[in-house]
C-alpha cells in the first residue's frame, strides 16, 4: 500500500518559513521509509527518510471541507431526523484540520461534544458538474476523518456552522491511499473512544453512493485538487470527554488517533 502524506521534518522544525508555517513537505510512505515528492500527486521519489524524522500534518490542504449529513439510516434516525430526501451537505472551515495524534480541544462554551467517525474522500481533479456514471475520476484517494461536533450549540443555533467548525473539530489522517489501491465497497468505517467500539458499519450501507454525492456537490460548487468531501457517519455518535482518545479505522486505509483536551 502507498501512503501520501504530508509532514515537515522534525529535526527542522525551526526552519520555518517567514509567516511562521513549518517547512511543508510531501511524501511517499512505504512501511516506515518516506520517499519525498514535489508534489502529493507525484510518483516521483526522492530523498528518504526515517519516519521517526517527520511529523505528520493533514495529508491535505483542501480549499473547502464538504460534509454529507444523515448519509445513514439508522444514524439519521438515533437523531430523531427524516431520512434527506437528496444529499444534505455543509462546510467545516479548512482551520478546523488537525492531523493524526494532534489534540482535540473541547471548546468551553459546549457542554457536549461528540465523535463521527467517516470515510475521507480527497479530490484528485478540478471537478464541475460531474455526472455520477463517471464521478470517480476525480477522486484521488481516501482517508479518515473524525467529524467533531458540539451536538449542544447545533441544537441550539439550528445550522450547523459553529458546532462543526471549531479549530481542532476536524482531525484527518494519517493519510491518504490513493483510489486504485482500495477495494471501496469492502470499506468498514469504525470508530473507538478508550479503546472501546462505537461505531460499525460498511460504506454499502450509505444512503447516498459516493457518485451520487459528487454528483450533488458539483452542481453547486467547484471541487478542487487536494479538496475533501466527509461521506457521512454511521450510527452510534456519542460524547467525548477530555482525556478520551478517539480511533476512526477505515479498512483498506488507516487508523486516525486523537485525544481529547481541556482548551
Amino acid at each position: 500500500m502507498t501512503k501520501r502524506i504530508r509532514f515537515s521534518v522534525i529535526r527542522n522544525l525551526e526552519a520555518t518559513a517567514p509567516d511562521g508555517s513549518p517547512d511543508v513537505k510531501y511524501g511517499l510512505l512505504e512501511n516506515d521509509v518516506v520517499y519525498e515528492t514535489p508534489s502529493p500527486w507525484s510518483r516521483e521519489r526522492g530523498e528518504a527518510r526515517a519516519l521517526a524524522e517527520i511529523r505528520l500534518l493533514p495529508p491535505c490542504w483542501p480549499s473547502k471541507i464538504v460534509c454529507v449529513g444523515r448519509n445513514y439510516r439508522e444514524h439519521a434516525a438515533e437523531l430523531g431526523n427524516e431520512v434527506p430526501a437528496e444529499p444534505l451537505i455543509f462546510l467545516k472551515p479548512p482551520s478546523a484540520l488537525i492531523a493524526h495524534m494532534d489534540r482535540i480541544v473541547y471548546p468551553a462554551v459546549s457542554e457536549r461534544v461528540d465523535y463521527e467517525g467517516e470515510l475521507g474522500v480527497v479530490i484528485g481533479h478540478r471537478a464541475r458538474h460531474m455526472k455520477r456514471e463517471n464521478a470517480r475520476a476525480c477522486v484521488f484517494g481516501y482517508t479518515c476523518v473524525n467529524d467533531v461536533t458540539a451536538r449542544d450549540l447545533q441544537r441550539k443555533d439550528e445550522q450547523w456552522t459553529r458546532a462543526k467548525g471549531f479549530d481542532t473539530f476536524c482531525p484527518v489522517g494519517p493519510w491518504i491511499v490513493p483510489q486504485e489501491e482500495v477495494r471501496f465497497e469492502e470499506i468498514r468505517v469504525r470508530t473507538f473512544v478508550d479503546d472501546q467500539k462505537r461505531q460499525d458499519a460498511s460504506v454499502r450501507d450509505m444512503i447516498y453512493s459516493l457518485e451520487e454525492i459528487i454528483e450533488h456537490i458539483t452542481a453547486v460548487m467547484t471541487l478542487e485538487p487536494g479538496d475533501l468531501i466527509a461521506t457521512g457517519t454511521p450510527s452510534g455518535i456519542g460524547p467525548i470527554e477530555p482525556g478520551s482518545v478517539v480511533r476512526v479505522v477505515v479498512d483498506g486505509v488507516g487508523a486516525l488517533e486523537n485525544r481529547v483536551v481541556k482548551p
